[in-house]
């Protein structure tokens, strides 16, 4: 009888499989077509202080092997995600679930990760960093090591619960902003969020998007996400969170063989919503196809 159960900071999972933010809402939708508590966890959709109503559109595009996508992090804000998100989500989801932040200074990833810590329901806090820093003009928190610890050591000071830091691939090193977090207190890393691309529409011979660039996600990315996650595992000693294409039962198996904990699935829900339900069935018959009992034995095997 195999085992896919792990641990993440601490907190056990039932299996390493966790829709990622943006793809799956605040649940309660999945759960109309299945029963999510078959989940390890999922991430819920990226929430910041204030209520944000997105990009202008078009902010979706489609690609081979993947799509491009700028929603401009679209949620309405902490104090309706607690008042009113929360306590739906409680009646089709009974495990800890992760509470994604984003943020456009570092008070407000502050502001934001105390309120979320204080819920019961929150589990871990999982801090996308690849925002613009609105006073470090425009650029990325997730850029730089300085900026991303820094993020890391005011979200660590103010929160009690595990902080996972999620990083961005679009950078020249990710391994020493990794390392970076860590020092700065991160309980975990998650990686990849989605790499930055373009379409140009051959009509108008403008960019698709209305916002010119998008995040690229989708099967196509998966080997620059299985790399980046096997590379920051040889140079940190706390659990990676990895995703980027991950479509199917294997995907998951080969990211932890890479050095992941557990695995996010993103494009793929959007693709077919049952994909996760689907890969944590298929889960078990991988295992005993590669000889696995225990998903815990295989982290980082590939090393």
């Amino acid at each position: 009888m195999v085992s896919t159960r792990v641990s993440l900071c601490g907190i056990p999972l039932d299996n390493p499989v966790i829709p990622a933010s943006g793809t799956f809402g605040y649940g309660y939708e999945f759960a109309e077509l299945y029963d999510i508590d078959c989940l390890g966890t999922f991430s819920f959709k990226g929430t910041t202080r204030e209520p944000r109503f997105g990009n202008p559109t078009p902010r979706i595009a489609e690609c081979q092997r993947g799509m491009l996508n700028a929603v401009g992090l679209q949620n309405p804000g902490v104090d309706a995600v607690i008042a009113e998100e929360l306590p739906r989500l409680a009646r089709c989801f009974h495990k800890p679930v992760m509470a994604n932040v984003s943020g456009f200074s570092e008070t407000e990833y502050v502001e934001v990760c105390e309120k979320l810590d204080a819920m019961p329901q929150v589990g871990w806090l999982e801090v996308n960093i690849s925002c613009p820093n609105v006073h470090g003009g425009g650029m990325s928190f997730g850029t730089s090591c300085e900026a991303a610890a820094s993020i890391t050591a005011a979200v660590r000071r103010a929160v009690k619960k595990p902080l996972i830091i999620k990083l961005s691939p679009n950078v020249t090193d990710i391994v020493s902003i990794a390392k970076a977090c860590e020092a700065a207190g991160a309980d975990g890393i998650s990686l990849i969020n989605t790499l930055l691309g373009m379409r140009i529409d051959l009509k108008k011979r403008k960019p698709v998007l209305a916002n010119g660039t998008g995040g690229f996600s989708g099967p196509a990315v998966f080997p620059v996400a299985v790399r980046m996650v096997y590379q920051v595992y040889e140079a940190v000693k706390i659990p990676i969170v990895g995703m980027g294409g991950v479509s199917s039962a294997q995907d998951v198996i080969e990211m932890m063989l890479a050095g992941a904990a557990a695995v996010e699935v993103g494009a793929a829900n959007l693709v077919d919503p049952y994909a996760c339900r689907d890969i944590i069935a298929d889960l078990p018959q991988i295992m005993e196809k590669y000889g696995i009992e225990n998903l815990t034995d295989i982290i980082g095997g590939a090393h």
